[in-house]
């Protein structure tokens, strides 16, 4: 749930990038950062785990407006995709006010990402989130590989909730921006219906 700060008239809200390893979730934070003025953004804090990266960082974007005269602060994680990194899932998960589901778009990893999926409602489910309620994009990347499942297919498979979703190539910054503007917007709207 989104945190307010009366005294700096910032609400800070939490995004964290989900889905299976090596599937385009760090891709995804990095051209973010580069691509965010050093004015509005924190450093990037990086926590290595023996085969995959967890990514932090927080930025203020000035395009967004204020909300009855709060700043908002968005905070984006990113989670590992090995299942054995489960507690950090977990842990990451927790407060969060919106998810990017970014699936590896490769044939290949249907399996993955299925398992991912399961992962995601579960774990937001034992934390008490209404998946009704809650906002989540789903991202579909790799578009670029010639062994991609069509789009059709990822929806049918992996889309239960019938959240927006757009296709991405995060390796060339294809798709990154326009899924966290989304995900931003849904989560401004829940913002704007809880902040009295």
């Amino acid at each position: 749930m989104s945190f307010v700060n009366y005294h700096s008239k910032e609400v800070n809200c939490k995004i964290v990038y989900y889905g299976p390893g090596l599937g385009g979730k760090t891709t995804n934070l990095q051209h973010v950062y580069k691509r965010t003025s050093t004015d509005v953004r924190s450093e990037m804090i990086t926590l290595n785990t023996e085969n995959e990266r967890t990514l932090f960082f927080d930025f203020l974007p000035l395009d967004l407006g204020e909300i009855r005269g709060f700043k908002t602060r968005f905070h984006l994680y990113t989670v590992p995709g090995q299942v054995f990194y489960e507690a950090s899932r977990k842990l990451i998960l927790r407060g969060l006010d919106g998810v990017i589901f970014v699936a590896d778009s490769q044939v290949e990893k249907m399996e993955s990402n299925i398992e991912s999926l399961k992962g995601l409602e579960n774990n937001l489910v034992e934390q008490g989130n209404d998946l009704e309620e809650l906002p989540i994009v789903m991202q579909w990347n790799k578009r670029d590989l010639p062994n991609s499942t069509s789009v059709d297919d990822l929806e049918k498979s992996l889309n239960k909730w019938g959240s927006p979703s757009f296709e991405a190539v995060a390796s060339d910054g294809e798709g990154v921006f326009e899924t966290l503007k989304m995900i931003s917007k849904l989560v401004l709207m829940n913002v704007k219906g809880n902040l009295q």
